[in-house]
């Protein structure tokens, strides 16, 4: 029996991040990039915030869109540390605070993911806790100049050059670079459309060894 048509997945945004990684997974996508305000309310709780944002990203994809039938992903991430949101550094000052905060510390990523449809919209929330060794003001300085810090929440990007300042990671790595896989699957899977159904006609042929 003939599998049932795909819903079209819709990514809103412009994030390389996060395509690379539904790429990984082997998802079908389009991408709508949305403009959303990312200012925290006052006394925002970070857990409330990075789900506001999924949520709004998400929604405001769904309105754009073309398609009724579409599932559409927002995402978004921000670190914090003791208690403080790091979001994406305003200028070369802010990114080196930022840093220098994190050195020698741990620090909490959190990332939401929403998927709006037809049905509604849901949300996942994933925690990461990450640490970094110390690192040099001279480290700090010459990472910041390489232009990898600028857009990216709490000034690093760790699938990038900051991957030599963590020293553990405990959570999803790739709800750290920008999008939770697994907390993304079960969303698919809730509306119907779980991962696997889009392997079902992938040509495997030459995709290589390990």
């Amino acid at each position: 029996m003939a599998a049932s048509p795909l819903r079209p997945l819709v990514l809103a945004s412009a994030s390389p991040r996060r395509k690379e990684l539904l790429q990984q997974i082997g998802l079908p996508f389009t991408v709508q990039p949305v403009d959303i305000d990312e200012t925290p309310l006052p006394s925002e709780d970070p857990a409330h915030y990075v789900e506001r944002l999924a949520r709004a990203k998400a929604e405001k994809g769904s309105d754009l869109c073309q398609n009724p039938e579409a599932l559409v992903l927002g995402s978004d991430t921000t670190v914090v540390h003791d208690g403080n949101i790091l979001g994406k550094p305003a200028n070369r000052a802010e990114g080196l605070a930022m840093l220098r905060r994190l050195s020698g510390s741990a620090h909490k990523v959190m990332t939401a993911v929403a998927l709006a449809g037809q049905y509604g919209c849901y949300a996942r929330l994933a925690i990461t806790e990450v640490h970094f060794r110390p690192i040099a003001e001279e480290e700090l300085l010459s990472y910041w100049n390489t232009g990898e810090p600028a857009d990216k929440a709490g000034g690093y990007g760790i699938q990038g050059r900051a991957a030599v300042f963590v020293t553990a990671l405990y959570g999803s790595y790739s709800a750290v670079v920008g999008l939770p896989l697994q907390e993304t699957a079960e969303l698919l899977s809730e509306a119907g459309q779980p991962v696997w159904l889009s392997w079902m006609n992938t040509d495997t042929a030459g995709s290589g060894n390990r």
